[in-house]
């Protein structure tokens, strides 16, 4: 609840300040993060799918759901129904939490890390990043993995802009790798 009651006290007055924003309901704010992990060939095994949940729900704090293809695709040999990837979507409390985490213990533990890109914003004022593998996280028992597995963290903000989500992600602490700004 740290990052949670900073957002409140201290980045949302920054951001009044910085943006010069006059009605209050426009401070732009994190609505939502979305963990995703495609299955790619572990579709097939069911085993290595449920260990792939398990490690994410363990991550987010709250339990993932299998994803299933809505339509064949004969190229992908993919049949409607079939499991193509792991998602969870965290609001509040579990959002906040998650990315406290990310920001104060998972990413300083990524070797040679220099930063998140800066050229993952929409154009409509949400970021998205990749992740490797998921043995960066604390929760997660090395011992346990039967396959590691890269991740895509989806921030959604309710910024109007890409200016306005960099800044808000810049001042709740997301580590930009250096170099050019957006926006």
């Amino acid at each position: 609840m740290r990052l949670q009651e900073k957002y409140k006290n201290e980045i949302k007055p920054a951001l009044v300040e910085a943006l010069g924003i006059k009605n209050p309901m426009l401070i732009p704010a994190i609505e939502k993060i979305i963990i995703s992990v495609g299955a790619g060939d572990n579709a097939k095994d069911n085993k290595i799918l449920q260990n792939m949940t398990d490690t994410i729900s363990l991550i987010a704090g709250q339990k993932a759901l299998s994803t299933v293809a809505k339509k064949s695709v004969a190229g992908f040999k993919i049949r409607e129904g079939f499991p193509v990837g792991i998602k969870v979507t965290l609001r509040g409390r579990n959002m906040y939490a998650f990315l406290d985490k990310l920001i104060s213990v998972a990413l300083p533990r990524v070797k040679d890390f220099r930063g998140l890109p800066r050229n993952g914003f929409d154009g409509r004022g949400n970021y998205n990043f990749g992740l490797n593998e998921q043995l960066m996280f604390p929760e997660v028992e090395y011992d346990k993995i039967i396959k590691t597995h890269g991740m895509n963290i989806a921030i959604v903000t309710t910024a109007k802009s890409d200016k306005e989500a960099h800044k808000l992600l810049e001042l709740v602490g997301i580590p930009f790798a250096k170099g050019r700004s957006n926006g």
